[in-house]
This record gives structure tokens, sequence and C-alpha cells, in this order.
């Protein structure tokens, strides 16, 4: 028993040890900065398409502040009323009924970039290339599961929304009658409820984008964790946008330069994650299967 467990920590061991050496081969912080500068002009439509496709159930007001209340924490309130406005700017209707039409098309067409070039760098990672029949095809249909992602962002975000809000009122209504120690439980619960969500967004972005066939096991595993690899970054560049300014040298435009660090680091976290995903899969006999039109290419043709 105690030396099957151990395999299994060498096991893990070398899956994390090949991860890195992949993982630095293909240049991350390149590839996290060519997401970051398409996440900037996709953020506004992708945050206003989440905020009706969730509000439409839970309230636009409710899940607004929510969002801002997670990037203040995050990056801080001036980079949150930046985003705000940007929001409001994508959500501003045009009284002609065909620039109405014209406003929409734009919006569903960059709420869906960044996950298209987080695809291709998704590839990249993964030492795929595609090369389909029908480029024109495989365009629209990259398009499509990007906006797929979008809605499925929505709907988790309204899911979290929902049960951490039960979960605080009954809570609030619970503290009255039980020891404090209970209260540190339900404090776990949203925890885990915030780790849930996180691991079934990077399930989904492993699942989907990349031009390749990967068993939901390796997924999963890989996912939840990047998951946690996310949280404990996430909790660090918090306090580390708390006690510095690192974009107080660029004045005005500061505020987007936080934007843009934190969308590159947490890129870097994912990419990690994406790499662990195809070397557990590889490591543990799940395999990897392309789709159709791609081949391996680069460092993991090998």
């Amino acid at each position: 028993m105690e030396k099957a467990i151990g395999n299994i920590f060498i096991d893990f061991w070398d899956v994390l040890k090949q991860t890195f050496i992949k993982w630095n081969e293909i240049d991350p912080f390149r590839q996290s900065a060519i997401v970051a500068f398409y996440a900037i002009f996709s953020l506004p439509a992708l945050l206003f398409i989440i905020i009706f496709v969730a509000g439409y159930f839970w309230g636009e007001d409710a899940i607004e502040g929510k969002i801002s209340e997670e990037i203040a924490g995050m990056i801080g309130s001036e980079a949150a009323n930046i985003i705000e406005v940007m929001v409001a700017g994508a959500a501003e209707q045009e009284d002609s009924q065909l620039m109405f039409y014209i406003g929409l098309a734009i919006v569903l067409f960059t709420s869906t970039t960044v996950f298209y070039h987080l695809q291709k760098s998704l590839n990249r990672v993964w030492g795929i290339e595609a090369q389909p029949e029908k480029a024109w095809l495989k365009y629209l249909i990259d398009r499509v599961f990007s906006f797929g992602m979008v809605l499925s962002i929505g709907f988790l975000m309204l899911i979290s929304l929902v049960v951490t809000s039960l979960l605080t009122a009954f809570g609030n209504w619970l503290q009255e009658y039980v020891p404090d120690v209970l209260m540190v439980i339900f404090h776990i619960l949203n925890i885990l409820i915030s780790l849930a969500v996180i691991t079934t967004l990077f399930a989904l972005m492993f699942k989907v984008l990349p031009d390749a066939k990967i068993k939901w096991k390796s997924v999963w595993i890989g996912s939840f964790v990047t998951a946690i690899l996310f949280e404990i970054g996430k909790y660090a560049l918090s306090l580390y946008f708390g006690e510095t300014d690192p974009a107080s040298a660029y004045g005005g435009a500061g505020a987007i330069v936080l934007i843009l660090l934190w969308v590159s680091y947490v890129c870097l976290i994912l990419f990690f994650g994406a790499e662990f995903t195809l070397q557990y899969a590889k490591k543990f006999g799940h395999g990897v299967k392309l789709k159709e039109g791609a081949k391996w290419v680069g460092i993991q043709k090998e």
C-alpha cells in the first residue's frame, strides 16, 4: 500500500517536471501577452453578454455588482470602475434598428475574439496545428464554440451567485443559533463552490477549445490542479496589487495596464494547467487524439 502511494507521488512529480519543461518551451509569456491584448478588446462585450445572460434570471444589477466586487478585490477599484465604463459603452443602444443589429453583431464578434485566440494558444501549448479542408467553416465553428464559452461563463456565474447567496442568507439566519465554529464551515463551503465553478470553467476550455479529443478523467484532474493554482495566484496577485502599484508610472492608462498584467498572469497559470493536463493524459495512458484536420507539430510531436 505504502509502495503504491509512493509510486503515485513519484509519477505525479514526473508529470509536474515534464509539464514545467514543456510549458517553458512554448514561450508562455509571449502567448499570455497575445491573449491579454485581445482580452482588452473583448472584455466589454464579453462582460456585457455575461451580465445579460445571468442577469436575465438573477437581475443585471446583482450580477454587475458581483463582477465589480470580484474585479475590485483582485486588481483594485480603479480598474473595476474602468471596466464598468467599458461595459456601459458596449451596452449603449443605437436609435436606428440597422445600427442596433450592426452593434449587436460587433458585440457578438468581439466577445468571442479572446476565446478564439485562446484556442490558438492552447493548440500551440499542446503542439497542435489545425489544417482543415474548409478553413472558413472551421473559423465559423470555432466562433460558435467561443460564443458557447461566453454563455457557459454566464450560467456558471449565475449558479455560483445563487448558491453562495442562499448559503449566505442561511448562514446569517443560523448565526444566531449555532457556535462560530460552524460559520467557518459555511466559509469553507463558499470557497469550495468557487473552486468547483473555476474547475468547471477550465474543464470546458480544455475539452472544447483545443483541436484534440481528451478524456474527461484527464480533463477534470488537470482542471482541478489549474483551479487550485489559479486561486493561489489570485490571492498572491491581490496581495501584490494591494501593497504596490505597478501601473503608477502609466498615469491615466494605469488601470488598463493592471488589466493586461492580470490577464497575462492568469494565462500563464492557464497554459501551465493545460500542459499539465496533456502530460497527465500521456503519463497515465488516457491518451489524446486529434480532431479531424489537425496534426501534431513542434515540441509535442515527439
